[in-house]
């Protein structure tokens, strides 16, 4: 049953592992929704919920007609395409045109023009374009998810990159939805968060030796990990087939562990949930070796 009477959100991205536990939490709650995507026979069905699209970022018409009747947009970055300011900047004037009041906008640790890991300046242009478009927002910069290094392993095991001494907090795809949900949640004319910029972390800073050992133990795999240089790690890469694009990202991910940039560990999950981040040794989902986005489906083609 619904707690109280809540304003329509409207969430994308709600096939992939974190928009759909956004999506369940705010079901949960008894929030009415429109889930918007580009798939919507894949969306979950969930009480109170509309499934609208097809719907991508890019398509100006197509998503103003999947975001009418929000209120409040959660809008979950989409994947690198070379143009994801341009595409989630339709979405937000999109939002702006059908009247949506605010956007939560899920962007990463460590955004900035100059951050190692590209992604992470593709998000920080999206944070820039939020901040002057005259739209209530929220940034909520995820931590690297606490299952990628799982899902970067090969068919051993073995998760390999150019990093040693380097930390990264990792962070739960539960904890990040429930932080999101929460500032979902805080509703009415007016929030403590609006404008801000909320940096959602697990709860300790570890090596990818460590985070990987802590993997292993949780799931009873014999998962490991492998330093490589920069070299050996390009080297490996191209052989499996990815493109010179793909490379750059991934080495990027492990360059930005490696110089500190995505280490650091805030109170956000705690603060806004009222229980302590989940360490990696806890969390409650691990993907199969071999489905990292943009490696998988180079190693099939191997094989």
């Amino acid at each position: 049953m619904p707690d109280k009477n809540h304003a329509t959100v409207a969430v994308t991205g709600v096939t992939g592992a974190l928009g759909s536990r956004i999506a369940a939490r705010l079901a949960g709650h008894g929030v009415p929704q429109l889930l918007v995507g580009r798939s919507p026979d894949q969306m979950p069905e969930l009480p109170g919920a509309q499934r609208r699209g097809p719907a991508a970022y890019a398509d100006a018409a197509d998503m103003r007609r999947a975001l009418e009747g929000a209120s409040t947009l959660i809008l979950v970055s989409g994947h690198r395409t070379g143009r994801r300011l341009e595409e989630h900047a339709t979405a937000v004037e999109a939002a702006i045109a059908v009247g949506v009041d605010r956007v939560l906008y899920v962007s990463l640790v460590s955004a900035a023009p100059t951050a190692t890991y590209l992604n992470a300046r593709d998000q920080w242009l999206t944070e820039q374009f939020l901040a002057g478009a005259g739209i209530r927002h929220t940034v909520l910069r995820a931590g690297f998810y606490a299952s990628t290094p799982a899902a970067l392993a090969n068919e051993e095991f073995v998760v390999s990159g150019p990093a040693t001494t380097g930390r990264a907090a990792f962070v739960t795809h539960e904890d990040i939805a429930a932080v999101i949900a929460a500032v979902a949640l805080d509703e009415g004319p007016r929030s403590e968060h609006d404008g801000a910029t909320l940096e959602i972390t697990g709860p300790e800073a570890l090596t990818l030796d460590e985070a990987v050992t802590r993997i292993a133990a949780a799931t009873g795999r014999p998962y490991r990990y492998e330093p490589e240089t920069l070299e050996e790690a390009f080297a490996r890469r191209w052989r499996l087939g990815m493109s010179g694009e793909q490379i750059e990202t991934w080495i990027s991910w492990y360059q930005a562990i490696e110089r500190g940039e995505v280490s650091v560990v805030t109170d956000v999950v705690p603060r806004l949930i009222g229980s302590p981040a989940t360490p990696i040794s806890n969390a409650a989902w691990w993907p199969a070796p071999n489905t990292a986005r943009g490696t998988a489906e180079f190693r099939r083609k191997r094989s």
